[in-house]
C-alpha cells in the first residue's frame, strides 16, 4: 500500500520536546527542508506501490533519510545512528518531537532503494529545482556543459587468481551447507594454506612454486564442482539453486591471466568490469563506467551535477555522449547550446556534432569558446567530491541495480552539499549585513 501522508499536529507535548523550540530556525538543514517539495516527491513514488496491504513509511522519513545519508557521507547504519542524537536530522525526515529511539529497521533504506529503481533521478531533478530556487543556480547555467566518465570502483579485493580460485571454494561449501548437501571432501585447510602461499611465491618472484599453487587450488577446485554435480543429479530445485555459482565456478577455474575476452574478476560480484583509464597510479580499476555533466560556468553555488549514470559494459565514451546529452535535457528542461567533452569522445555520435568541443581542438575554437574550453578540466575536482566526500569512491550496494543507484544518489548528495554551502553564505551575508547596519547607523538628513 502506498505510504503514509506526513501529517504534524502543531500542538505541544507534555512529556515532549518539540523540535522546533530546541534547534534553530535558521539552520541550512532547517532552511533545505523547506524548500524540497516532499508532495511532489511522494505523488511521484505512489505508483510504485498497489492499493492493498499496510501502509507503507512515510515518504518523507526515507528519503530524507537517504538524502541525509549522501550529503554526509554515512552509511546506512551510520545515518540511522545520528538521526537518533541529531535532532537536525529528525526536523528534516518530518519529526515532531525529538525521538529518542530510531522507529523503524535499517533495512528499510535497501527495500526502498531497490523500490525506485530508476525513480531515483527524480532527486537529481529535485536538486537541481531547489538550486534553482535557492538562486545557487541560473537557467544560463545550464546551456553550457562539461561531459566526462570516471570509475565507480566495487568492495572487492583485487582479482588475483589465488583470491578467485579461493572464494569459489569457500563460496561452493557455504552453499553445500546451506542446502544441506554433503561434500566428500571440503578442502577448506587445503584451498587457504595454498591460497596463502601463491601470494607468498608471487611476491618472493618464484613464480614456478606459485604456479604449482594455482593448480591444487584449480584441481581441488574442480573436485567440488564435480562431487556437487553428482550430488544434485536429479533434483530440480538444487540444481537450479547452484547453477549460477556452479558456472561462476568453471568460469573462474578455467580462465588464464592474460587471456581475452570476458572475465570474472569477483564471485560475489560477477558484474564487476576491469577498465583502464590511463591512470599512472591505478592503470585498472575494477567497477563499473560512470557519466557525470556538469555546468560549464561556474553557478553563483559553484558546480553542479546535472545528470549522473552508471554505463555497464564498458562502452566507447563516444558513443555514449547521444544519449547522455538528452537525458540531460530532459532532465533539466534547457537545451544544450555547448558541450565539452576530453579526447576519449573523439568519433562520438552527438545529434549535432558542431556544438560538441573536444580538448586540444583548434578549428573552430576561438573566443568564448576557447575560454570555456579551458574550463573543460574544471569537472575533474566535482568527479573527485564526488568519490572523497560522498559514495562514488566505493560501492557497497548490490548487483547492477546498486551501482546505478549509488552512482545517481551520489551526484544527489553533491548538489545538496552547494545547496547547503549556499544557504549558510547567504544566511552569513544577511547578517553580516544586519551588523553593518547595527554598528554603523546611516546618518541622519540634516533637513530633518
Amino acid at each position: 500500500m502506498r505510504p503514509k501522508k506526513h501529517k504534524t499536529t502543531g500542538s505541544n507535548d507534555l512529556f515532549r520536546a518539540r523540535l522546533d523550540q530546541i534547534i534553530n530556525m535558521k539552520h541550512e538543514l532547517v532552511l533545505l527542508a523547506g524548500k524540497v517539495d516532499w508532495d511532489w516527491i511522494d505523488g511521484e513514488i505512489a505508483p510504485l506501490y498497489s492499493e492493498n496491504g499496510r501502509p507503507g513509511i512515510e515518504t518523507r522519513f526515507v528519503i530524507g533519510l537517504l538524502l541525509l545519508e549522501h550529503i554526509y557521507g554515512l552509511s546506512d547504519e551510520g545515518v540511522c545512528e545520528r538521526w537518533v542524537h541529531d535532532p537536525y536530522f529528525q526536523f528534516f525526515t518530518g519529526e515532531e518531537f525529538f525521538q529518542h529511539v530510531f522507529p523503524h529497521e535499517r533495512s528499510d533504506l535497501s527495500h526502498w532503494r531497490k523500490r525506485l529503481g530508476d525513480k531515483l533521478e527524480l532527486l537529481l531533478a529535485e536538486s537541481l529545482r531547489v538550486a534553482h530556487e535557492a538562486g545557487a543556480l541560473r537557467g544560463q547555467d545550464l546551456q553550457r556543459v562539461t561531459v566526462d566518465t570516471t570509475v565507480q570502483p566495487k568492495a572487492i579485493t583485487f582479482p588475483t587468481d589465488a583470491k578467485l580460485l579461493h572464494a569459489a571454494i569457500n563460496g561452493l561449501n557455504r552453499l553445500a551447507r546451506r542446502h544441506g548437501v554433503r561434500l566428500r571432501q571440503s578442502y577448506s585447510r587445503v584451498a587457504k594454506a595454498a591460497a596463502m602461499m601463491a601470494g607468498r611465491y608471487a611476491h618472493a618472484k618464484q613464480f614456478r612454486r606459485h604456479q604449482r599453487q594455482l593448480r591444487i587450488l584449480r584441481s581441488r577446485l574442480g573436485r567440488i564442482i564435480r562431487d556437487i554435480r553428482r550430488k544434485i543429479g536429479g533434483q530440480p530445485a538444487l540444481e537450479e539453486a547452484f547453477a549460477l555459482p556452479l558456472s561462476r565456478a568453471t568460469q573462474i577455474r578455467s580462465q588464464q591471466q592474460r587471456q581475452r575476452g570476458w572475465k570474472l574478476y569477483s564471485f560475489h560480484a560477477p558484474e564487476v568490469e576491469c577498465i583502464g583509464k590511463g591512470k599512472a597510479s591505478a592503470p585498472y580499476e575494477f567497477g563499473v563506467k560512470a557519466s557525470i555533466v556538469t555546468n560549464n560556468r561556474r553557478a553563483p553555488g559553484g558546480l553542479f551535477v546535472l545528470h549522473a549514470r552508471a554505463m555497464p559494459d564498458n562502452p566507447y565514451d563516444g558513443h555514449t555522449l547521444r544519449d547522455v546529452l538528452h537525458r540531460t535535457e530532459t532532465l533539466t528542461g534547457c537545451s544544450i547550446e555547448r558541450a565539452y567533452v576530453d579526447k576519449g569522445y573523439r568519433g562520438h555520435d552527438a545529434q549535432n556534432p558542431r556544438r560538441v568541443f573536444i580538448s586540444g581542438q583548434k578549428r573552430g575554437v576561438f573566443g568564448v569558446i576557447k575560454r570555456e574550453l579551458r574550463r573543460r578540466s574544471a569537472i575533474e575536482p566535482i568527479i573527485g567530491h564526488l568519490k572523497t566526500e560522498g559514495h562514488l569512491g566505493r560501492c557497497y550496494l548490490k548487483g547492477r541495480a546498486g551501482d546505478a543507484a549509488n552512482v545517481i544518489l551520489s551526484a544527489v548528495g553533491h548538489n545538496f552539499r552547494r545547496i547547503l554551502a549556499w544557504l549558510r553564505e547567504l544566511l552569513c551575508l544577511s547578517l553580516f549585513q544586519l551588523w553593518r547596519m547595527l554598528a554603523c547607523p546611516a546618518p541622519l538628513n540634516s533637513a530633518s
